[in-house]
């Protein structure tokens, strides 16, 4: 063995000591709120102490399947962990599995480099967008792409447990329907077409999407969605630099209170240009060092950049079109999710250029002026974007349920019936979460199927939900005719979230709790919960054990390849 090698080698334990520690330190400068007790509630991310496990969990009856299979597997795992504990966990895994998955794949030799890559994928404006608007199963998603591609490599050299991690990866991803098709995307553009192993793994990871595919098919609610989400929901300018420059950076997010005000920044722009050129320089090395991977991770990239990109341009009016005649296309409209491939792609090229730059410097002057340069790399993202630290200097900070919530459920759950949730708002802010916006948490703290207004409201535009009966409901109220004749069992009143329901709307009913900052409402009228479809249920518990079976028999097999290696 070479001296250089001896040296590699023996380094390569300490390298990994250190990759671990820049992947812990990140972790806890972006959670560090999180050190306090408490639930981090804010737009989607919304945990409960027990979230129930019900049918409206594997398929929703009034709306889209898009937190499917999330539901069931955050219901599964309340059974043994409370939801305080489980939100920590979730979110130290997505920083944390980001980092070290971004430092794994590249290509690189030197702990250096790697540590480059880490940070340009686990300290983006994507992520800090999506985490603040509270998309955590769609950070899932990003923090296992990384390990995807690194198990596709494997499958693709014909390494032993290769297709397994590669499977259980899209798993990862696949919680949200987002993240499954990103996946499913990935094993087609990854892996060779020719390969049995690749339709090996498309299967495997089609059968992950089952859950959501079933439940959209099966449900009651339109598969097409309103084409005024496609303007709604398109990439935003951040900056004077237009909003294709800002998804250039990996930013863009429609919702501007969610953008951290580094992004508005004058300079902005500039880094972003910095950061692609040096991409640019390491882009060569890294095809030499992944050569035919990195050109189809080239390609997953483009095609992702082009769905951020079309809501924002002249492809506005043909995305209109799929939202508002194809079933779902609704998964279109807010595109820049999908710029996670391109994320992957880039932190890897900044990886690869700052290796290359910092060994030119070495070479013409000294060693330590490759370090230097490789230091402040290393630290580039957080320089420009510092108000990422701290959950968003203080977004994330962690609030309490009122006691109200416990006592509405003990009700709830001794009479189960349909419970309507007023006022008529998926969103709400609250005076106890400090006014944050919030998703209305009532779904998932209630045993019950709860309806809420699936039409969301962006700026001063209002966009149609796909649920007939929240449309329904929502007529019904803005006629001020009692929520009585609805149906429900229930009506849940939230005390201080906007003016509240008329005097008209809750006649007929009978007052059964009264606290500080909720109401329940009974209807003496209705006395169980609507008729389930038996059809759909079985459908939807057959998707989900597809699911399951997926998972389990590649752990397993995973497990036995491990076995053989010891």
């Amino acid at each position: 063995m070479h001296r250089r090698d001896r040296d590699r080698h023996a380094g390569a334990p300490a390298g990994r000591v250190r990759t671990h520690a820049v992947a812990g330190a990140v972790t806890a400068v972006v959670l560090a709120p999180l050190a306090w007790p408490g639930y981090a509630l804010r737009y989607d991310m919304v945990f409960v102490p027990r979230q129930p496990l019900n049918w409206e969990m594997l398929a929703p009856a009034d709306s889209l399947p898009r937190a499917v299979p999330l539901d069931a597997l955050v219901s599964l795992a309340n059974v043994a962990i409370p939801g305080w504990l489980l939100q920590r966990i979730v979110l130290v895994a997505v920083v944390y599995l980001a980092a070290l998955g971004a430092a794994r794949l590249m290509p690189a030799a030197r702990t250096g480099p790697r540590l480059v890559a880490a940070l340009a994928y686990a300290w983006t404006p994507f992520l800090a967008e999506r985490l603040l608007l509270g998309q955590w199963a769609l950070l899932l998603a990003y923090a296992a792409l990384p390990w995807l591609v690194s198990a596709a490599r494997d499958v693709r050299d014909h390494r032993p447990g290769g297709l397994p991690r590669l499977v259980l990866a899209s798993a990862l991803a696949a919680v949200t329907p987002t993240g499954g098709l990103i996946a499913l995307a990935a094993v087609l553009v990854l892996l060779p077409l020719r390969s049995r192993a690749t339709w090996i793994a498309f299967v495997s990871v089609a059968g992950l999407n089952l859950p959501w595919l079933v439940a959209a098919l099966t449900g009651p609610a339109g598969g097409v969605s309103d084409p005024e989400g496609v303007p709604a929901f398109a990439a935003r300018a951040e900056n004077w630099a237009g909003a294709w420059w800002s998804l250039a950076g990996t930013g863009g997010l429609w919702n501007a209170s969610t953008v951290p005000a580094s992004r508005a920044s004058v300079l902005t722009p500039v880094v972003t240009l910095l950061l692609l050129a040096i991409a640019a320089v390491g882009l060569p090395l890294l095809r030499r060092r992944l050569p035919g991977l990195t050109d189809r991770l080239l390609i997953l990239a483009a095609g992702g950049f082009v769905l951020a990109a079309l809501g924002s341009g002249p492809g506005e009016p043909l995305l209109e079109w799929v939202v508002g005649h194809v079933p779902g296309g609704g998964l279109l409209r807010d595109g820049q999710k999908f710029l996670i491939p391109y994320a992957l792609i880039l932190a890897l090229a900044f990886g690869a250029g700052a290796e290359r730059l910092a060994g030119a410097l070495a070479r013409r002057f000294e060693p330590s002026a490759g370090r230097v340069l490789l230091g402040g790399l290393l630290l580039l993202p957080v320089a420009v974007m510092p108000d990422l630290a701290f959950g968003g200097l203080g977004a994330l900070k962690p609030v309490h349920y009122p006691a109200d919530w416990d006592a509405v459920a003990r009700q709830v759950a001794a009479a189960p019936g349909d419970v309507l949730s007023l006022p008529f708002e998926g969103y709400q802010s609250y005076s106890w979460t400090d006014g944050v916006v919030v998703r209305d948490p009532a779904p998932r703290y209630l045993d019950a199927p709860v309806l809420i207004n699936d039409a969301l409201r962006v700026g001063t535009v209002t966009v149609d939900g796909e649920s007939p009966r929240a449309a329904e409901v929502q007529r019904h109220l803005a006629a001020g005719r009692p929520a009585a004749e609805l149906g429900f069992r229930w009506v849940l009143v939230r005390v201080g979230a906007g003016a509240g329901p008329p005097a008209e709307v809750l006649a007929g009913l009978r007052p059964a709790y009264a606290g500080e900052y909720l109401q329940l409402w009974s209807n003496s009228s209705v006395t169980s919960t609507s008729p389930a479809n038996f059809d759909r249920r079985i459908f939807a518990l057959a998707a989900h054990a597809a699911f399951a079976v997926v998972v389990i028999f590649y752990a397993l097999a995973l497990l036995r390849t491990r076995r053989r290696s010891w």
